[in-house]
């Protein structure tokens, strides 16, 4: 009551729990302390049936749990028993004058709103009640007072208070407050993408707030020199790792590298698509040979041998299953990693006999979620953002040449452009019947880009079509190709000679496509 002491003046506990992993041993320990334990009504109920003699917390503020659980502990007599200062006079005496317990332990974690809208099925209703209101504020008082109140927000935390054999010491209440700060950040991220995608779906988020918890530290960074970490949603996990080394920065970037190239693009034509596995092979994010082919072994050997000098080193990534035929294919390349969907078991097990190689298999949903996510990248000591823009005009293909391409060409065509995509720029591929044999990345003239990939390909080139991620500033390139024995090129329209281009291509008897995108890759 008002005006008198508290019933327990120890210091006490809350416990507010969604995910009640771990609680009651937490509590048992708290228990056998002579720690009094306030907890809400759901939490309250389990830690009586385990047999823990726990205070429910209408009991302190003398109002039920109200609005169907919506109004719990925004009450006085929680929040002041988290932020009195023990050190402030004032605080103390107004504390005893209005009943306020003093809470030194804080053990809240949070409705699961990241994985209830996780899979899109939840409707915005159900969204909406799994947004937790009274936890978050309790996470952020008890964070702020941390000089005197320990905050857990996960069970992997509880350890930290059973096995300390008194009271936490200040730097580890200053560390959970940190991260408590950090996980009430990426809820309402969280909340905030969800909202801002069903609200605004035409637009980039209005603010960017990248709040991923740390998913595993990193050996080094691109070099040992730099320290590293990969961060990553809390629902999402990492592929499966079931052999090999541990995963590097570099293998990570080359993996996004790899799957995302698995994804064909919707094709202005229709012929180009065919059920096919497609297997790529990428070295320092840039593909050295992709193929496609009915069978998941001479897809991945035909990739090997795009270019096998190149391969060396690199990552085999593949959609499709990997049986004993394609492993049988992988032993004669150095890889550092295979990744897959799926694995036959004499596969796995002939793999495994390269105890370094890492083989990864991936959820089969997870490229396509690559290619729609938002890109973001650091520049500047900022962050740019991009996406596919739902508003821009599909892309369109026109034959700009007197000849028309016949349709193994289209086909091609579709092929190498489809791979293009994903070359840095300048970046040129040159591909026949499924399988690129020439690529180059990251030029700074397009003319040199064509000429080292078609010298790649070598005689390949014959009848070969090659792929321009941007248009030709002048005919010299087109020529090139041409020279090389290339009879199909596809590039954007754009430039302010493609005129002399298309005559060019006239003139030589090439067949040649615009497309009204464009695809550079920095």
């Amino acid at each position: 009551m008002p005006g008198s002491e508290p019933p327990a003046e120890r210091e006490a506990a809350l416990i507010s729990v969604y995910d009640r992993t771990g609680v009651v041993g937490l509590a048992r320990a708290l228990e056998t302390r002579g720690t009094p334990i306030y907890a809400t009504s759901g939490t309250h109920k389990h830690l009586v049936e385990h047999g823990i003699a726990a205070q429910e917390v209408a009991e302190l503020t003398g109002f039920p749990s109200l609005f169907d659980g919506r109004v719990k502990t925004l009450h006085p007599r929680v929040f002041g028993g988290i932020l009195a200062d023990r050190n402030d006079p004032v605080h103390q005496r107004e504390r005893v004058e209005h009943g306020v317990p003093r809470i030194g332990i804080v053990v809240v974690n949070l409705y699961p709103f990241e994985t209830t809208v996780a899979d899109g099925s939840a409707t915005l209703e159900e969204a909406i009640e799994q947004i937790d209101i009274g936890g978050v504020a309790l996470i952020r008082a008890a964070a702020k007072n941390f000089e005197h109140v320990t905050v857990l927000v996960d069970p992997s935390q509880y350890a930290q208070v059973i096995d300390a054999p008194q009271r936490v010491d200040r730097a580890t209440r200053r560390t959970l407050a940190t991260r408590a700060f950090e996980r009430t950040a990426e809820y309402d991220s969280a909340i905030a993408r969800y909202l801002e995608a069903g609200l605004l779906a035409t637009d980039l988020p209005g603010s960017l707030a990248l709040t991923l918890p740390l998913a595993t530290s990193l050996r080094y960074g691109e070099n040992p020199q730099s320290r590293a970490a990969f961060y990553l949603s809390r629902t999402d996990v990492l592929p499966e790792q079931l052999n090999g080394k541990s995963l590097s920065y570099n293998n990570l970037l080359d993996l996004d590298a790899a799957l995302r190239l698995l994804v064909r693009a919707p094709n202005p034509h229709a012929a180009m698509q065919q059920v096919v596995v497609r297997a790529a092979v990428v070295k320092h994010t840039v593909p050295c040979g992709v193929a496609e082919r009915p069978s998941a072994a001479e897809a991945v050997q035909l990739a090997i041998d795009a270019d096998r000098i190149s391969a060396y080193g690199g990552i085999v990534a593949l959609r499709g299953t990997v049986d004993r035929a394609t492993a049988d294919v992988l032993p004669g390349v150095f890889l550092e990693i295979v990744a897959a969907p799926s694995f036959d078991d004499d596969a796995l097990a002939s793999l495994r006999r390269k105890r370094d190689l890492r083989i990864i298999r991936y959820d089969p949903n997870l490229p396509e979620r690559l290619a729609r996510e938002l890109r973001v990248r650091s520049a500047l000591g900022g962050v740019l953002a991009e996406d596919d823009d739902p508003r821009a005009a599909p892309e369109r293909w026109r034959v700009a040449s007197q000849r028309q391409p016949a349709e193994d060409e289209l086909r091609a065509l579709g092929f190498a452009w489809d791979v293009v995509r994903h070359v840095k720029s300048n970046g040129v591929v040159i591909a026949r019947d499924g399988v690129t044999r020439g690529i180059c990345a990251g030029q700074t003239n397009r003319v040199d880009a064509v000429r080292i990939a078609t010298g790649r390909a070598g005689e390949f080139a014959h009848g070969a079509a090659c792929a321009s991620d941007g248009f030709f500033p002048f005919a010299d390139g087109l020529e090139a190709a041409a020279d090389a024995g290339c009879t199909a090129v596809i590039a954007p329209q754009g430039s302010i000679r493609d005129a002399e281009v298309v005559a060019a291509a006239d003139a030589r008897g090439i067949a040649l496509v615009f497309s009204t995108h464009r695809y550079f890759l920095h």
